[in-house]
């Protein structure tokens, strides 16, 4: 699967695990959640470009770097918007777009309900955040709204991802990256991942 990059780094790992964890309550699902998003936006943005600062510091005049491009963040409605914290943490100036979508539980098609995206998604990163890549049909779609609103640079970030998810982004959109903590073994007959972490959404908000 060459559009999949998959996070290794053994805080992620150990985070995960908790996750996984059925006994993991909503408020800590929730922070490490976050905690993770954050951890992974350091290997997102490894080759993002700079340009060069000047910077006072309290001594002299010195040369630092800047980030040269701007980014954009688009959660997929619901379970996506947890994940908002943890990338503005790291990059704070960010744009912000949301996209509603939900799975028909019957066709597991995703049902678009709502789309609000900054201007100028060309100039931009734009990083679409799910916390799973199940069927694909969600992510797919959602990348399909922000190229068609422009988008060039677009960058897909999950927690954890199914192999038929994989497989459908990459036939839909071979140019987008996935970056996930982890590759799981399957979708069972009702469109979960297995062995998965549950129903994010469920867990995050207690539905």
């Amino acid at each position: 699967m060459d559009n999949l990059i998959i996070v290794n780094h053994p805080l992620i790992q150990a985070k995960l695990a908790k996750l996984r964890d059925k006994r993991t309550d909503r408020l800590q699902f929730r922070q490490i959640l976050e905690e993770l998003t954050a951890l992974m936006v350091y290997e997102i943005t490894r080759d993002f470009p700079l340009r060069p600062v000047e910077v006072e510091t309290p001594f002299e005049r010195t040369q630092g770097v800047e980030l040269a491009q701007a980014v954009v963040l688009v959660p997929i409605l619901r379970a996506g918007i947890v994940m908002l914290d943890g990338v503005l943490s790291l990059i704070p100036s960010a744009r912000v777009g949301h996209i509603g979508l939900y799975r028909d539980p019957a066709t597991l098609k995703p049902v678009e309900y709502f789309v609000k995206l900054p201007p100028n998604l060309a100039e931009a990163l734009v990083i679409v955040v799910d916390p799973m890549l199940a069927t694909g049909g969600s992510a797919v779609h959602a990348v399909n709204l922000v190229k068609a609103r422009g988008a060039k640079d677009v960058r897909f970030l999950c927690l954890v991802a199914a192999p038929e998810g994989v497989r459908a982004m990459a036939k839909a959109h071979p140019d987008v990256l996935v970056y996930a903590a982890a590759l799981d073994r399957e979708l069972d007959s009702h469109g979960y991942i297995r062995p998965g972490l549950g129903d994010a959404g469920d867990r995050l908000f207690g539905t």
